[in-house]
């Protein structure tokens, strides 16, 4: 798990430690100390220094101690933030040696954190990545299982009950995935598939994620009814919360979500979801793309049903407007997926046949937010 930031009640403290530590003391210091500074520098940003302290405390604790498995596992997460995952694997698994099945606390490093770590920086995948999160799904449900056979259970206690199980549910999703990609030529996929998601949907049935995951399984046995169904139910968990609740997913899974809304074709749903994330961050290439597209499918829906011109040129026009953005932004990135920016000009081109070109107001770069500008032209739809 990843360090916690420390509390204001112990911030002084923690403070003289780092000083002490960083000034290279004559006075002992133990590696305890070393590994909350360590984790103070990391949760300041200062992912250097959080690694020269680790590396001390690293070399300071006894072979086989709790200290070696702290200061191994604090170097694992400094290494996955700044990037080297050739040393996180190394610093994770010498972790692995000291915490087999993750039954120590995870105050000291122990815990499921470390194998899932690892299946997600496994050079192998497949199987390799599926042995290390069954790895940290079991550690998992050790943790649940004590919380769950104690009477009395604090508030605290509760939520973080509720947290192993998401994650636990998320864990379970992670390997269903695998089973739908890097293992899918295995003979028993489909029916690991299911099994997986069936049991992440009763750990954490208020999860959305795992709804998402159900409805990807669906659309692969081609199963849309029930794709749509689990769609829908993974919405109604979090679409009228506020953007900071933390049942609200990912920005990252409501992209992914978006996406899957289309497949089914709901698009109506796709395009509620994406205007919300350009509302939370209005710089993704891909969001304006599918919203573009998303729109641009309603349209040809409209028109092809006999329906007003006027309904399947508002969304053709509304969906110029994402396009236009995507292609704005596209420029502007250097964005490197060149088949999503081929598609949007296609979409361009076609919505160009039937309704001309896009009045300069609507589509000149000039209109839209530079980097360093203060406000975009509103979208409307």
């Amino acid at each position: 798990m990843a360090p916690r930031r420390p509390d204001k009640k112990s911030k002084k403290r923690d403070q003289g430690g780092i000083s002490r530590a960083a000034a290279g003391s004559s006075k002992p210091v133990s590696p305890q100390v070393l590994v909350k500074a360590a984790e103070f520098q990391l949760q300041a940003g200062n992912v250097q220094d959080a690694a020269a302290l680790a590396e001390k405390a690293l070399e300071q604790s006894s072979a086989g101690s709790d200290d070696e498995l702290s200061a191994l596992n604090l170097l694992g997460q400094i290494n996955l933030e700044a990037g080297d995952f050739d040393a996180a694997r190394r610093f994770f698994v010498r972790a692995v040696a000291l915490d087999e099945d993750g039954a120590k606390d995870e105050s000291i490093g122990g815990g499921p954190e470390k194998f899932l770590c690892l299946a997600q920086l496994s050079e192998e995948g497949g199987k390799d990545s599926v042995t290390w999160f069954e790895k940290g799904a079991a550690a998992l449900k050790a943790q649940i299982q004590g919380l769950e056979d104690t009477r009395r259970r604090t508030d605290e206690q509760d939520v973080l009950l509720d947290e192993l199980k998401k994650k636990l549910a998320m864990t379970l999703c992670s390997v269903a995935e695998v089973y739908m990609t890097d293992l899918s030529w295995e003979e028993d996929a489909e029916q690991r598939c299911e099994n997986l998601v069936t049991e992440a949907t009763m750990v954490a049935p208020d999860f959305a994620e795992t709804w998402q995951t159900l409805a990807n399984v669906r659309i692969s046995q081609e199963r849309f009814d029930d794709a749509k169904a689990a769609l829908t139910r993974s919405l109604e968990l979090w679409k009228d919360l506020p953007p900071e609740d933390p049942s609200v997913p990912d920005f990252p899974s409501r992209v992914a979500l978006a996406r899957l809304l289309m497949e089914v074709e709901m698009e109506q749903e796709a395009i509620e979801v994406l205007e919300r994330l350009v509302s939370e961050d209005d710089q993704s290439v891909e969001v304006w793309y599918l919203g573009g597209w998303g729109l641009y499918v309603m349209g040809e829906k409209q028109k092809a049903s006999e329906a007003k011109e006027e309904d399947w040129k508002a969304s053709w026009i509304s969906g110029r407007v994402w396009l236009n953005q995507c292609q704005h932004l596209y420029k502007l990135q250097d964005y490197e997926d060149d088949r999503l920016g081929d598609h949007a000009k296609e979409l361009l081109g076609l919505i160009a046949k039937e309704l001309g070109e896009a009045p300069a107001e609507e589509g000149e770069d000039d209109e839209w937010e530079d980097d360093d500008g203060d406000s975009d032209e509103e979208m409307k739809d």
